[in-house]
């Protein structure tokens, strides 16, 4: 039934003369069901730094443990993703988004009952790591790459805005929920989320314009389907040694470790407790950090527009350099309250959260070609290493110095290296057009 109907709906699409364009090309609703499926996954990743406070009040765990959980969490979600884009070439979008929600609801829903450390380090680092990974920017590189070779920037924009859309969503209410109901009514929502967001994915996903009898987005040329790929793990390392070999590799992954180490290490995991050490209510910081999820679609999704038209390392620059300065004024903002300064920080932070995302991948593509899915597969690898590194030291200095001051001038420091180190990116030079 459903080959016929994708049948129909391919010999509609097409003229004589080759696939014709409709009115709206299956591309856009391809990225909308990919928008909705990260959306849904962001919520797990608006909890950390909510249930900080919580756990540490009812089982007496450190920061330093509970930066380690999200530390585990932040590193595979970038480790896997390479994997993952392999394994989209080898079985498709669709199983593996579908499989990758499934097992972050297994672990969000398991963390209900988790009463040790350990299952803290199991469900919520391993398993939702694992999951979060198979769905991480990658997935958002690979339906760009596949389904459009026009609007490739803003496209990667607007799916990179799914994750702070999610932010924007989730965390008002799950602050309410653990501040009046306790951290477990949360990690049940962000379970059930994830769930929902499964059968869209498997009725309207799809892993190819061939699929349905289309040619990308852009383009008047039909694409056939490739053939499945095999060995994907093979090919995932494979490229990772191919790219290592090249300058603009470890510099593209150095920016972008620090730009994790500088948000989902830093503010996302520790903004809310530092927040409430000056006296704020959970609530009120939570809902800061969901105003930057507003700003963050507008920024990511005019970042892309900008990807489209400016030199993508002279973006970064500016994005790491804004950021940068922006966090050495943050100590001197918290406070009991909002004030005025603090939301003009909010706006300025969440124009700049993730507007690194469509420059990155730009310079991927134009640097590793058909392979660059996979190579940002890697260097998003180093994005969360960077944050894993910073949730986790982030919670041993509170630890040790009773204060985050420290943690917010030394990302302050990176982001002005990472400015530099964007600059640095040679271009890749254009192959002369061959003599007719």
């Amino acid at each position: 039934m459903t080959q016929t109907t994708e049948a129909t709906a391919a010999t509609a699409d097409q003229s004589p003369t080759g696939p014709r364009r409709s009115r709206i090309h299956r591309a856009w609703f391809v990225a909308a069901v990919a928008f909705v499926t990260i959306l849904g996954a962001a919520a797990f990743r608006s909890l950390p730094g909510l249930l900080i406070d919580p756990l540490n009040d009812q089982f007496g765990w450190s920061r330093g443990t509970i930066g380690a959980a999200v530390s585990i969490n932040l590193a595979l979600y970038g480790l896997t993703a390479p994997f993952a884009a392999a394994l989209m070439d080898r079985f498709g979008i669709r199983r593996v988004v579908a499989a990758a929600l499934t097992l972050i609801a297994v672990g969000s829903g398991l963390t209900y009952w988790m009463t040790a450390a350990w299952q803290l380090l199991l469900c919520w680092g391993l398993l939702v790591g694992l999951g979060t990974g198979s769905m991480a920017l990658a997935f958002a590189a690979t339906v760009t790459n596949r389904w459009f070779t026009e609007r490739r920037g803003l496209v990667t924009g607007i799916l990179t805005a799914a994750s702070a859309s999610g932010q924007l969503i989730f965390l008002p209410l799950l602050s309410w929920m653990v501040e009046n109901h306790s951290w477990r009514p949360a990690v049940v929502t962000v379970a059930l989320a994830a769930l929902a967001v499964v059968p869209f994915v498997w009725l309207l996903l799809r892993d190819h314009p061939a699929d349905v009898g289309l040619a990308p987005y852009g383009s008047e040329e039909f694409v056939p389907k490739p053939p499945p790929a095999q060995g994907a793990a093979r090919r995932a390392v494979t490229v990772l040694f191919s790219a290592a070999r090249t300058g603009p590799f470890w510099l593209l992954a150095g920016t972008f470790a620090i730009c994790g180490a500088s948000t989902n290490g830093l503010i996302q995991t520790h903004f809310v407790p530092a927040a409430h050490d000056h006296g704020m209510p959970i609530t009120a910081a939570a809902s800061l950090l969901a105003v930057i999820g507003v700003f963050d679609v507008v920024g990511t999704i005019f970042s892309g527009w900008l990807t489209d038209r400016f030199e993508p390392r002279r973006l970064l620059a500016v994005y790491y350099a804004l950021r940068g300065i922006s966090l050495l004024f943050l100590p001197m903002l918290l406070a009991s309250s909002v004030h005025p300064s603090m939301l003009f920080f909010i706006v300025f932070y969440g124009l700049d959260w993730v507007a690194t995302v469509p420059p990155t991948v730009a310079l991927c593509r134009e640097h590793y070609g058909d392979d660059s899915a996979i190579v940002f597969g890697w260097v998003l690898a180093s994005h969360q290493v960077g944050a894993a590194l910073v949730a986790f030291l982030g919670g041993v200095a509170r630890d040790v110095f009773g204060t985050y001051d420290m943690v917010w001038y030394a990302s302050g420091a990176l982001c002005a290296a990472a400015a530099l180190m964007a600059l640095v990116i040679r271009r890749r030079p254009v192959p002369a057009l061959a003599a007719s």
